[in-house]
This record gives structure tokens, sequence and C-alpha cells, in this order.
């Protein structure tokens, strides 16, 4: 039988629409970890560029893969720089349950 190949996944070949941008960027603030915030940045920058990204935002490409790396740590200033350069913003809602959002008792 012949070995399985098999090929490591890469987020930043399936980011290929702004919607997916968007669902993705979301899913990871949403589980309110800094670092996979990071880490679904690299992705899209990645996916859209890390050279014309890291220049966009004022970077130089090695910095911005270390501080989108898994070991790196940005600072909110580059991560805001980052989104700016990837064309995201960031908004602020209540992370209280509106009334007409609650479920049925």
């Amino acid at each position: 039988m012949p070995a399985l190949k098999t090929k490591t996944w890469d987020a930043s070949e399936h980011l290929d629409s702004e919607e997916m941008v968007f669902a993705y960027m979301n899913a990871a603030f949403e589980e309110g970890d800094p670092a996979l915030v990071a880490a679904a940045l690299g992705d899209i920058a990645r996916a859209r560029g890390m050279t014309a990204i890291a220049k966009a935002a004022g970077l130089s490409r090695e910095s911005l893969y270390k501080a989108l790396s898994s070991g790196g740590n940005p600072e909110l200033g580059t991560i805001l720089k980052v989104m700016k350069a990837l064309g995201l913003s960031v908004s602020v809602e209540s992370a209280e349950k509106r009334p007409d959002e609650c479920e049925p008792a």
C-alpha cells in the first residue's frame, strides 16, 4: 500500500472572500484569546500578501511575521495597524444579552 501523503492545513488558503475573512476574525475575537486573534490576523495577512500588509501597516515584513507568530505577543497598536492595513475595524457592543436575545424560560 502506498504511503498516505498529507498536507498541513493552512487557513490562509481558504480566506478568499471578505465574508470568510469577517467570519474568521469574528470567531477569533469571540474566543477571547489574544494569541488566536494574532494568529487569525497572520493568516489573513498571508492570504493577502504579508509584504504588502507589512508595508501598509508601517512595519517590516520580519517584525510582522514575528508579532503574528505563535510565540509573538503583539501590542494593541500593532494589532490595530495590521487591522487597518487589512481594511478591518473593531467595534464594541454589550457582552450582556439584550432581552430580545434571551432564550425563553
